[in-house]
């Protein structure tokens, strides 16, 4: 049971020496991360619909 006292208390100790992005910052994180997904997703999309296209016509 102090082993784990310890360990959450080391844990508090720790979080509070973490430098949290302000608002504006993680706004500006997330519109990233959601653009980067979204360009992703269009691009893989685009380039399976290529290959898809490509492998029924050398098939047919």
């Amino acid at each position: 049971m102090q082993r784990i006292t310890k360990f959450f208390s080391e844990v508090v100790r720790e979080m509070k020496k973490v430098s949290w992005p302000k608002r504006k910052e993680l706004i500006n994180y997330t519109i990233t991360v959601l653009a980067t997904v979204a360009f992703m997703s269009v691009f893989f999309a685009v380039v399976d619909l290529g290959i898809s296209s490509l492998i029924r016509f050398v098939f047919e």
